[in-house]
This record gives C-alpha cells, sequence and structure tokens, in this order.
C-alpha cells in the first residue's frame, strides 16, 4: 500500500492508516503465535468447537487488517484459510493432518509477507501454491488436489465463495446502492473506492449522480454482506454516515440494521484506542458471528503472555464486556521509556542509600520523626524498585510457546517421535534476557532432538517407548531462575567424548570426572555429529551457547548417564539491572559480591589454612577442602595496616565449584545498581560491573566465576 497524505488542518482530509501499521503488525503477530499454539494443540478426533472458533477468529483478524491497510496479498491468503476454517467449525469437513500442515506453512508465509510488508527487506513466498491447496481442502479434495499456479491476485473467484459461506447469503452477485454523507467534503469518500480496486474478490463499485455535493452515492456489486461492507468502510467514514440499500428493497438500510451494534465490542484486535481517528469500532468482527446458528461460548483473542478470556454467555451479550475489559486492563508503551523508568528507579535507590548511611551519624532522640520517615522511604523504596522491575518480567512461555512448532517441523524432518514437556512457563524474567536467552535454548532444544533421540525402531529395540520426550523447565532459586532442558534419549558417551577430545590435539585423560567430560562439548568446534547435516554437525553450537549464557551473567551445567538421557541446567540473573549484594572491605577498598553466590563465612585463624604446591592455599571446611583467594592479592590493594592477616572467610560458589575469599570485614547487605564498566571504561578481570555506594564512591562487583576459574588454575 502506498504511503498517504493526512491533512490535518483539514476535518474531512484522508486519515493517515500508517500511523497504525505498527499496532497492526503487533497484533498479527500475537494472532499467528496464537494460532499456531491451538492448531499444534487440536485433537483432530474431537476437535473442540472454541477451539475452531478462536482459530477462525484469529485468521479473521489478521484478514480484516490486512484488508483495510491495503495488504491484498495477506488479505487473500488469510481469507482462503479462514474459508477452510470456517468449515471445520460448521462441522461441514473434519480436521485432518493435511489442513494443519497446510494452515502452518500458511502461517509461516504470512510472518514473512507482514516482515516484507514492514519494510524488513525478505523475499516474498510464493503463496499460489498454498492457495491451492487450501482451496483444495476446503472443497473436500484431500491433500493430493491440483495446485493452482495462477498469481493471487487473479482469484477472486475464490474469496467470494469463501466471504459467502460464513454469512448465509444465496448465491450470486448482490446489487447495492451506497449513499455515504453527510461530509464536510465529498473527497471523504474516496477512501472506499480504493477498497474496491485493492482487495480482490469485493467486487466493482460505480459513482452516481447525487444533487447534494455533501453526499456521495454508489452502485455496488458485491457477493459480501453489509457488515463485511460497513467493517471496510468504517475506516474512511464514520457509521452514521453510512446508509446501505438493496436494489431490489430500498426500503432496507445498514443505518438501521442491528447488525453493527451486535459487534462493535470487537473493535480491539488492532489495539486502537477509543478516540483515535479511524477508529474500526466493527473493524474485525468475525464474519460468521454475524448470524450464529446457536449461542456458543467465545473466546476471545488475547496477547501471548494473557490466558484466553473466556466468557460463559452467549456471543451477542458476551462480546462487549469481554473485549472492552481486555482494552482497559492493557496498555502499549515503548521499552524506551521502561528502561528510562528503571534507570530513574535506579539513581533512586542510589540517593536512599545516601540518605540511609548519613542518618546513621544524626542523633535518634532529636530526629526521630526524620528517622522514621527514611525507614518509609527505604520499604518504599525497595517496593517501588520491585514493581518497576516487573513491568520488564516476562513469562517464560512467551518462549517456550515457539518450541512446539519447531520440534514438530525437525522430528518430521529426522524421522523421529518427539513429545514436548514443559513445566514453570509462568516463570517470569526480565525482557532483555528473554531475548538473548531464545537463541541458546533454541539449539538446546536442536541438539536433544537431533543426537539426543533416538530413531523410533531404536527406541523400541532398547526397550523404550516409540515416542522420545524432551522437557523443558524453568524455576526460580532464590536470586535467578534455573531452566533445565532433558531428554530421555542415548545420552553423552565419555569413550567417544575422550576420543574426539584426542582427536582434535585437547587435553583429555581417562582420569578425568565425569562434569568434564561433559564440558568438553563446550569447547570451540567440538561436534559428536558423524554426519554433517543441515540441523547439526558443523562443529558451531554449545561453545556459542556456552559464551552467551555466561554473557549474561549465568552458568551450564551439563549431566548424562549413557542410555538414558541428558539434562543441561541454565541458571541466570533474574536481572541485569539491580540486584541484592554482600558489602566486604579489604583494606581501605570496598568490593560487592552478589549474594546470590555467597554461602557462608566464618572467622579463621591463620593456622587454619594449609599452603600446598605452587604456593596455592587451602582452607579446611567441615572436612572438605577448598582453595582460598586472597582478594587483596588478586587486585593489588596497597595495606596500611600493621597488623596484617585476614580474619574473614567468605564462601562463594559458581559453576558448582566452591572458593574461600579473604576479607577484613563484612559490611552488610545492601541492593546495588549495576553499572556496566565495560561500556564505561574497559573489561576489567575478575569484575563483572560496578555500583555507586551511599557515600559516592564507586564498588566493584566481583565475577564469582571468574575468580572460580582462577582458581583451578
Amino acid at each position: 500500500m502506498g504511503e498517504t497524505t493526512h491533512d490535518s488542518g483539514t476535518a474531512g482530509g484522508n486519515i493517515d492508516l500508517s500511523q497504525f501499521y505498527q499496532i497492526f503488525f503487533e497484533e498479527a503477530g500475537e494472532n499467528l503465535e496464537q494460532m499456531e499454539q491451538m492448531l499444534l494443540a487440536l485433537d483432530l478426533e474431537h476437535a473442540d468447537d472454541e477451539e475452531l472458533n478462536a482459530i477462525f477468529r484469529c485468521a479473521h483478524s489478521i484478514k480484516g487488517g490486512a484488508a483495510t491497510f491495503g495488504f491484498a496479498d495477506v488479505a487473500e491468503l488469510t481469507h482462503q484459510m479462514e474459508s477452510l476454517l470456517d468449515k471445520l467449525r460448521r462441522h461441514e469437513l473434519q480436521p485432518t493432518p493435511p489442513m494443519v500442515d497446510v494452515l502452518l506453512e500458511s502461517s509461516d508465509a504470512l510472518k514473512l509477507l507482514l516482515a516484507r510488508h514492514q519494510g524488513q527487506g525478505v523475499e516474498p513466498p510464493a503463496t499460489a501454491d498454498l492457495v491451492g491447496r487450501i482451496s483444495a481442502l476446503a472443497h473436500g479434495e484431500g491433500a493430493a488436489a491440483p495446485v493452482v499456479s495462477a498469481p493471487v491476485a487473479q482469484a477472486p473467484a475464490a474469496p467470494a465463495a469463501a466471504v459467502q459461506a460464513p454469512v448465509a447469503k444465496p448465491a450470486g452477485e448482490r446489487q447495492l446502492v451506497i449513499r455515504i454523507g453527510p461530509m464536510d467534503h465529498a473527497t471523504q469518500a474516496d477512501g472506499i473506492v480504493e477498497l474496491f480496486r485493492d482487495i480482490s474478490g469485493l467486487g466493482r463499485i460505480e459513482a452516481m449522480p447525487e444533487a447534494d455535493d455533501k453526499f456521495r452515492s454508489f452502485a455496488v456489486f458485491t457477493r459480501s454482506s453489509d457488515t463485511e461492507l460497513l467493517d471496510l468502510f468504517t475506516f474512511h467514514v464514520s457509521k452514521e454516515q453510512i446508509t446501505i440499500t438493496d436494489d431490489a428493497a430500498p426500503a432496507a438500510s445498514a443505518a438501521a440494521a442491528p447488525a453493527p451494534a451486535r459487534i462493535a465490542g470487537e473493535g480491539t484486535d488492532f489495539g486502537f484506542f477509543d478516540d483515535a481517528p479511524g477508529n474500526p469500532a466493527v473493524a474485525a468482527a468475525p464474519v460468521a458471528e454475524v448470524a450464529p446458528p446457536a449461542p456458543e461460548p467465545v473466546v476471545a483473542p488475547a496477547p501471548v503472555a494473557a490466558a484466553p478470556v473466556k466468557a460463559p454467555a452467549p456471543k451477542a451479550d458476551a462480546r462487549a464486556p469481554a473485549q472492552g475489559g481486555l482494552e482497559s486492563s492493557t496498555l502499549r508503551v515503548s521499552v524506551s521509556k521502561v528502561d528510562q523508568l528503571i534507570n530513574l528507579v535506579g539513581e533512586l535507590v542510589i540517593t536512599q542509600a545516601m540518605l540511609a548511611q548519613k542518618s546513621r551519624e544524626l542523633d535518634s532522640a532529636a530526629n526521630q520523626q526524620l528517622l522514621a520517615g527514611l525507614v518509609d522511604l527505604d520499604r518504599n523504596t525497595r517496593d517501588l524498585q520491585e514493581a518497576v522491575m516487573s513491568i520488564r518480567m516476562i513469562p517464560m512461555s512467551v518462549v517456550f510457546n515457539r518450541f512446539p512448532r519447531m520440534l514438530r517441523d525437525l522430528a518430521s524432518k529426522l524421522g523421529k517421535k518427539v513429545e514436548l514437556i514443559t513445566h514453570g512457563e509462568a516463570t517470569e524474567l526480565d525482557k532483555g534476557l528473554i531475548e538473548k536467552i531464545t537463541d541458546p535454548l533454541t539449539h538446546l532444544i536442536r541438539n536433544s532432538c537431533d543426537h539426543g533421540l533416538e530413531l523410533p525402531e531404536e527406541r523400541l529395540a532398547k526397550g523404550k517407548t516409540e515416542h522420545g520426550t524432551i522437557t523443558l523447565s524453568a524455576s526460580h532459586q532464590g536470586g535467578s531462575i534455573l531452566i533445565e532442558v532433558r531428554d530421555d534419549g542415548k545420552g553423552l558417551s565419555r569413550e567417544k567424548l575422550l576420543r574426539k577430545a584426542r582427536e582434535k590435539g585437547m587435553e583429555a585423560s581417562d582420569s578425568m570426572t565425569d562434569a568434564e567430560v561433559w564440558n568438553l562439548i563446550m569447547a570451540p568446534g567440538f561436534s559428536t555429529a558423524e554426519v554433517v547435516t543441515d540441523v547439526s554437525g558443523r562443529g558451531v553450537g554449545m561453545d556459542v551457547v556456552k559464551k552467551n549464557i555466561a554473557s549474561l551473567g549465568g552458568t551450564v551445567e551439563i549431566d548424562s548417564a549413557e542410555g538414558y538421557g541428558m539434562s543441561v541446567k541454565v541458571r541466570l540473573p533474574l536481572t541485569l539491572a539491580i540486584m541484592d549484594g554482600m558489602s566486604v572491605r579489604v583494606s581501605d577498598e570496598v568490593y560487592i559480591l552478589p549474594l546470590s553466590s555467597v554461602i557462608e563465612s566464618f572467622l579463621v585463624k591463620p593456622s587454619d589454612i594449609n599452603t600446598v604446591a605452587q604456593g596455592a592455599q587451602l582452607v579446611k571446611v567441615r572436612d572438605e577442602y577448598m582453595p582460598v583467594i586472597e582478594l587483596e592479592k588478586v587486585f593489588d590493594v596497597p595495606r596500611f595496616e600493621f597488623n596484617g592477616g585476614s580474619p574473614i572467610m567468605v564462601v562463594v560458589e559458581a559453576d558448582g565449584s566452591r572458593v574461600a575469599l579473604m576479607v577484613d570485614e563484612l559490611l552488610g547487605q545492601q541492593q546495588v545498581v549495576i553499572k556496566n564498566l565495560e561500556s564505561n571504561y574497559r573489561k576489567v578481570s575478575n569484575v563483572s560491573g560496578a555500583t555507586i555506594l551511599g557515600d559516592g564512591k564507586v564498588a566493584l562487583i566481583l565475577d564469582t566465576s571468574g575468580l572460580v576459574r582462577r582458581s583451578r588454575h
């Protein structure tokens, strides 16, 4: 659709619909995701009417928006999908696997078409084959129906027939007279003429003479219903200005028809506000719901992160409140605004810490009211910080929901039977982490399907079930989130890994522990695949997974039992902005330890420390020896005291190992705002970031994983 201009100074000027494009693209993406999930979960033998209705509504919403904005290729494909889905929900056809396949393929094609309209430079997919296959299935001709080779735009007959079925109108073209007015400018109705030119299958329109220049009349030849025409026209002129008269019955008027009132609650499909220009109050109403055969429950379309809203009352009564509630309870806000809010809260946390520190110097009796106010400020600041951080928190279902489709396609390609089980979809994680964890998880799941799970005949020969199982779970553990990918496949072979490592010249001895052997697959270029395929085997993957997760402050743990399966656990911080830390003093310097890494602290005597080869030190803690790291030496801290040694040790854990850090004093626990040191200065080893203390000084946040790795070497 070409650019349109909007004359803001003219009341009757054309409305620039491009201002709503982004809202349409976001809503269409959500509808496609929702439709895909419902198609994958559909029980073909006992298809539920509510599910089929909800899938139909998703396709219809996309079609309505695409038609309004002039995206003819998207409207045509969704129209064909709609006609097939309509026959399924009316029980004229029984759902079959080929139908689900072609609808999922159409969903992929729609994503590419929408990306192309967004200007992403994507090659437009050839949809003629899909249109032909959908049309054949809709006419009950089976999966092997002849393919339509004509371009999409040259097949107006199919959409016309598809439109006709849901509204139960008689076959054949209707002749209508449409009168628009009164209008401030006669050109206000020009957009309606463009609709008929841009949307194939809508019909023909011819201008008719009109005595009053505030009115425009048209002769329209169409198979579409009055409701559908109103859906489209109300983006250009208000509903009150439209009068639709059947040529055979001039008395009939759309303005008096009850249909628009019945569907007025469906206008939230594109996220428009009530007072927006060209408000599509009836823009996306499902066609078939104008005259339902019988009252039935309705599932209101909802964003991916929200649960479907189910209204038990009949459609005609329940639709408006269900949708109205959804519109009033959600708000789209730019991520940059949320980030700005988080930065401001971070500064507030620093200021509050400064006030709390200074308040300790005050006389508590003379300043009782001030100190009570500072206590309230401390509590309110923490509550505010948690509330603001929760805005960026997104449920893991946003990531998990993309894997059933991916596994379905991958298992089909590999000839395997796979069942995906998910736990903890409601567990929330920061939006920034969600976006960055998706690719590593995708690789881990592909890895489990390709390398881990055996072919059905192999599994049966081993006494396993024919279907392999991949379990994806997420849960909170302290201040971090644990995500696990587990399969019941063949697991890792210790001998095979050691042999591959030696072939690549890596250090690999038989005395290595199992955990050390499993970690070999994280080495760059390491692959156990025997054959290079388009799925895996090129040696690019697990090392990148580990690197990406480490960059987020996370860790990867691998466990395996040969013949029984493999588990990969990814541990991540809940957010990258604010964390709970323990401040420690070394000489005159203050360092912050992530509280989630701190296990315990204790007083130590010099005699408790044992020195071994090459000057390395060990301390015995409850029959366990652990390496000792002197922060004073690691960071070359100058010491001006004469009493020497550090009397306190703090035990921290990372990457499954523990070390004891020697410090002079524990200063206490506090919330710290993480500042990126690398972008503001440069990367410093053993340091993950910095923070500003209450007295205005900068304290370094220690990288416990780096310190643990240091102790190993």
